[in-house]
């Protein structure tokens, strides 16, 4: 397959570096991660934990209304 070339900072670099293992390739770290990511759903978790809270704004009250 061909490869490519992605241009990173230093500093992501690094922090890709962390979750990888010794032997393990950027392209197989990426792939890893990019396969949780996509088993967690996270999009689906996002939009349930967005819906749960505009429920559940109602039942709070904001500091600034307490301080009026």
């Amino acid at each position: 397959m061909p490869r490519t070339t992605v241009p990173l900072e230093q500093r992501t670099r690094d922090r890709l570096k962390r979750y990888g293992s010794k032997g393990e390739s950027y392209d197989q770290v990426l792939n890893r991660l990019m396969d949780f990511l996509e088993e967690l759903d996270l999009e689906a978790y996002i939009e349930e934990r967005h819906r749960r809270l505009q429920r559940e704004k109602n039942r709070y009250v904001s500091l600034e209304e307490l301080d009026s």
